[in-house]
C-alpha cells in the first residue's frame, strides 16, 4: 500500500471471541505491522454468540501465540454489533456456521464483504477448526492456518491497493 492507496478495516469474527479471531486478530495485527501498515489497516475480532463478552482470550490461545512471538493479552471478546456491517470493509468469518449466521444477521448489501478468512489461505481448507473442546495441538493448527491466510491478505491487501 502506498501513501495514495486507501485504508482498510478488517474483522475477524468465530462463535465466542475467544479462541480463533482474536488469534486472527492477534496475528493479523503483527504481520500488518511488520509491513508498516499498521496506519492503514483497522483490524478487530468479534463473535456471534455472546457467551464470552469482555474475557480475554482462551489461556491455550494466549500460550500458543505467545509460544510464536504474537501478543493478544489486550484483546477482550466482544459480540458483533449492527454498526459492524457498515464498519467493516471485510468480514471474515472462521466456519461456515459463522459465515451463515453473519449473513442472516446483516443486510444484503453488506454480503459481499462476508467472507471466510480461509479464502486467503494456500492451504486447501475451508474452516478454522474450532479448538475449545480439544487439547494444545488444536490451538497450533488454528495458528498454522491463520499464519497462513493472514500471509494470504495481507498480500491481496497489498496487490489490490486497498
Amino acid at each position: 500500500m502506498s501513501d495514495k492507496e486507501k485504508n482498510i478495516s478488517v474483522l475477524f469474527v468465530c462463535m465466542g471471541n475467544i479462541c480463533r479471531s482474536p488469534t486472527a486478530e492477534g496475528v493479523f495485527r503483527h504481520y500488518v505491522t511488520e509491513a508498516g501498515l499498521a496506519h492503514r489497516v483497522d483490524i478487530d475480532s468479534a463473535g456471534t454468540h455472546a457467551y464470552h463478552v469482555g474475557a480475554p482470550p482462551d489461556r491455550r490461545a494466549l500460550a500458543a501465540a505467545a509460544r510464536r512471538g504474537f501478543a493478544m493479552d489486550e484483546i477482550r471478546a466482544r459480540h458483533i454489533s449492527p454498526d459492524d456491517f457498515a464498519r467493516f470493509d471485510l468480514i471474515l468469518a472462521m466456519d461456515l456456521d459463522n459465515l451463515a449466521l453473519l449473513r442472516e444477521q446483516s443486510e444484503p448489501e453488506h454480503h459481499e464483504k462476508i467472507c471466510l478468512f480461509l479464502e486467503y489461505a494456500s492451504a486447501r481448507q475451508t474452516e478454522v477448526p474450532d479448538p475449545y473442546y480439544g487439547g494444545a495441538t488444536g490451538f497450533e493448527r488454528v495458528l498454522d492456518l491463520v499464519e497462513d491466510a493472514s500471509r494470504g491478505l495481507l498480500e491481496k491487501l497489498r496487490s489490490s491497493g486497498a
